[in-house]
């Protein structure tokens, strides 16, 4: 294939000798936009040529590749991947070794014999019962979505759907995520009322805001054990992690692709949640201890995040991956989640919204505060995960062999001073001698020391960039909600729209505006919690990593008394 131009959207740091880094708004090549597992060939603009995450750049086309610019991939994939993965062909890497991951040559008969991708337009049909089988027909007094016309229309009201779609501009970006995401057919009130819904979550007001309604059964779940594990007499080989829900107290045990398939469907269901992005697939070294080790840590902070929020916690499919062990029974989970029609802009409807009035201005300028704050965060996370990053290579590099040279200069004053044997004192030789084998132990304690505390900091700042990564597209669709409201009014006093019409459009924009402050109220207290507990973290072992290099010192120092 012939290679393309791209331009990265965020910045990317390699961590083994296969990959490249790429910096925010560098310009890149890529030789082949066939992605190995989310991963691309190409070259950034130093020349270096290596692997990056295909979902860090956006595409640049010419007119005559295509007619708009490829703006659908983000890092979330929130809006721009609303299928489960499929196992990708596999590709060879720039050393012309073979590049494998856990599902390149997974054809998924062992986990689904016919794996189901749900088309979108299957999601407005309407039925009898919801994705959990149970009924629930939403309260009128609390759900303006109930106003929503069936999918099935008379004459009459297709007409009168066609003049309202001349009326309220759609936008023309079909790559808009306003567009994508289904939220702006919601807001115009172009999703098909369901009769009957089958899941329900509720936003009540707080002390600051809209908040989500709690989990009523909290629970907490564990990660441990990974093991590699081999099919088809060892042809095949993979991980497998031990999770364990407390609220059972069961374990099940799943791969990476499992909990790959779970993120895909809370992408395409949850439009308007911070959905944690996964670890970084890794296309070599999959099996190495430091790289298992590192993904069972981010999986752990993964899997917290999500048992910690009121929505994301509740929903179905997390259930089913979290309890079922039966392989039959999986694969029917598997395909009812994947037929749920509440997802994107269905799930709207599921929205149980306060009877407070908030005025949809003082919203906005709620939104505001929260994309500068958003901004500026995101800004400090990348600057802090860069200074731990290069601390970090100093502690295994620059630090030791620091230390390192001290102990041997030590050592080589030692060696000196027995060379003229009369006037030479053993015990004050070897107490030099101590001296630098002990600044030698401690340049190997500072190259042990990040394993207990930077790279715990560092797991805690990638999930936080992955979770702010994903509120531009968020905030874009409670501003395009904004938009639609200012139009339809200005249309409804100009005369060319109902006003009942355009207080339609008013009551569904409270909708979306009340699950962005709820998603915004949920990452403030979850942000406290977490900093908190990564502060004190650090801080600990840094003490104990200091109180161990004074105890070293203090036993050297001893050595010296009464010579």
């Amino acid at each position: 294939n012939m290679s393309v131009k791209g331009v990265a959207i965020y910045t990317f740091l390699s961590e083994n000798k296969e990959e490249i880094s790429i910096q925010e708004n560098e310009e890149v090549v890529i030789f082949d936009e066939n992605s190995v597992d989310g991963w691309v060939l190409g070259e950034n603009s130093r020349g270096e040529r290596g692997l990056f995450p295909k979902s860090y750049v956006n595409i640049i086309r010419t007119r005559s590749d295509s007619n708009v610019t490829d703006c659908s991939i983000s890092p979330s994939g929130s809006l721009g991947n609303d299928s489960p993965h499929l196992p990708s062909t596999p590709k060879t890497s720039i050393n012309s070794g073979q590049i494998y991951d856990e599902d390149y040559y997974d054809d998924w008969d062992d986990w689904d014999d016919r794996s189901t991708v749900v088309d979108d337009a299957d999601h407005s049909n309407t039925s009898t019962t919801g994705a959990n089988g149970h009924i629930f027909q939403a309260p009128p007094s609390n759900n303006p979505n109930v106003h929503y016309r069936s999918k099935s229309v008379s004459g009459q009201d297709s007409m009168a759907s066609a003049r309202k779609g001349s009326m309220v501009g759609r936008n023309l970006n079909r790559f808009s995520s306003f567009v994508r995401s289904g939220v702006e057919a919601f807001v115009l009130g172009d999703v098909p009322m369901m009769a009957k819904i089958a899941e329900s979550y509720t936003i009540e007001m707080g002390s600051l805001g809209p908040q989500w309604k709690a989990n009523p059964t909290p629970f907490i779940c564990s990660i441990e054990d990974p093991t590699k594990q081999t099919k088809f007499k060892g042809i095949k080989t993979y991980i497998s992690y031990r999770v364990t829900p407390s609220h059972i107290g069961r374990p099940v045990y799943r791969r990476y692709k499992h909990f790959d398939w779970l993120y895909n469907r809370l992408l395409h269901k949850f439009t308007v949640i911070s959905v944690p992005h996964l670890p970084e697939k890794q296309a070599t070294g999959r099996f190495e201890e430091d790289f298992i080790e590192k993904r069972k840590r981010r999986l752990i902070l993964w899997m917290n995040h999500m048992t910690s929020h009121p929505v994301l916690s509740q929903y179905e499919g997390f259930e089913h991956f979290l309890m079922c062990a039966d392989d039959k029974q999986w694969k029917l989970g598997k395909r009812r989640a994947e037929k749920d029609e509440m997802v994107g802009a269905h799930f709207m409807l599921t929205l149980q919204i306060p009877n407070e009035h908030q005025d949809l201005q003082d919203v906005e300028e709620r939104v505001d505060n929260f994309k500068t704050f958003a901004k500026k965060m995101d800004d400090s996370v990348m600057q802090l995960t860069h200074v731990a990053s290069e601390l970090v290579r100093k502690h295994l590099g620059g630090f030791r062999k620091e230390f390192q040279r001290l102990g041997n200069a030590f050592q080589s004053i030692s060696q000196a001073f027995t060379l003229d044997p009369p006037y030479k004192s053993d015990a004050l030789n070897n107490a030099i001698s101590h001296t630098g084998r002990t600044y030698e132990n401690i340049g190997e304690m500072f190259a042990e020391q990040p394993k207990y505390d930077l790279f715990q900091m560092l797991d805690k700042l990638s999930l936080y960039q992955g979770l702010l990564a994903n509120f531009p597209d968020i905030i874009h669709l409670q501003k395009g909600a904004f938009a639609k409201v200012k139009e339809s009014q200005r249309m409804s006093d100009e005369g060319k729209m109902d006003q009942d019409e355009a207080d339609g459009i008013r009551k569904r924009c409270r909708t979306v505006g009340f699950a962005l402050q709820a998603e915004m109220s949920h990452f403030h207290q979850q942000r406290e919690v977490d900093f908190k507990d990564m502060m004190q973290a650090y801080l600990r072992e840094q003490i104990a990593f200091y109180q161990r290099v004074v105890q070293q010192l203090e036993r050297t120092l001893r050595m010296y008394d009464g010579l």
